[in-house]
């Protein structure tokens, strides 16, 4: 957090001639009770986790008049209203920072091997076809009422990506559904024996799957295979927002580079 935020935070104006203390500490991180202060002059915010469930927000100031307050009894309801705005802008302002995209390592969290018991369990990779082909169909099963037995699922695999028997046992089926099964991604009813995705399962369905044939696979096209021209070009929704993405990443790997 740098001074002009911690500044505003406390709603004071930053000057060259400002004295005490003006920067941010993350402390006791080695005994796993993290502690963020924000120092300001003769005053700081705290904030930590309290009985691992309640984040709190505190505010300590050796000196009032840094804020524009006086000392006594009779200022109390005036420092706590003080205090109170002071604290609300510091979560507004930490939840508009954490309002971003940030680096979440799920897919390497899956391609990770598992361990059910003594078993190890072999991970997920987004560029597995096998999978991809799965989940798409589970995907389809999740609409139903009646979910999918596994004979069904592999009949549907076979005769919707046109592929033969030998290519694709019902073993290698099995497999697929044992690991997505170990890695939470899917469940199986008790009594008739069929497969349908849990929550989990389904928001890592529907990202593998659009991800690979209407995101990656469009977009991967333009900067190795061949860009589209400007003119002539399909008006359509998907289209446009194709050509803004193009763009969006050229100005995404300039700056990169910038940087």
């Amino acid at each position: 957090m740098t001074g002009h935020k911690i500044s505003q935070i406390f709603s004071q104006r930053l000057t060259k001639r400002m004295r005490g203390k003006l920067h941010a500490t993350l402390e006791r991180i080695d005994h796993g009770h993290h502690v963020f202060r924000a120092y300001f002059k003769n005053s700081f915010i705290k904030q930590y986790e309290k009985f691992s469930t309640f984040l709190r927000n505190e505010i300590c100031s050796n000196n009032l008049r840094d804020l524009g307050l006086k000392k006594g009894h009779d200022n109390l309801k005036a420092v706590r209203q003080r205090f109170q705005i002071i604290t609300d802008r510091f979560a507004g302002l930490q939840a508009e920072t954490f309002n971003i995209h940030a680096d979440f390592s799920l897919l390497e969290r899956l391609a990770h091997p598992i361990h059910n018991g003594s078993i190890r369990v072999a991970g997920i990779k987004i560029h597995d076809t096998r999978m991809i082909r799965l989940m798409e169909v589970l995907i389809d099963a999740g609409t139903r009422i009646d979910a999918f037995s596994a004979r069904r699922i592999h009949q549907i695999l076979l005769e919707r990506f046109r592929i033969s028997e030998q290519a694709y046992s019902f073993n290698q089926l099995r497999y697929d559904l044992r690991k997505m099964k170990s890695h939470g991604l899917i469940a199986r009813s008790r009594r008739r024996y069929t497969y349908a995705l849990t929550e989990k399962g389904t928001r890592i369905a529907l990202l593998f799957v659009l991800f690979h044939q209407h995101l990656f696979g469009p977009l991967a096209h333009s900067p190795f295979v061949k860009r589209p021209v400007p003119e002539p070009c399909q008006e359509t929704k998907l289209e446009r927002a194709y050509r803004r993405a193009d763009a969006a990443i050229d100005h995404v790997i300039e700056l990169l580079h910038v940087a």
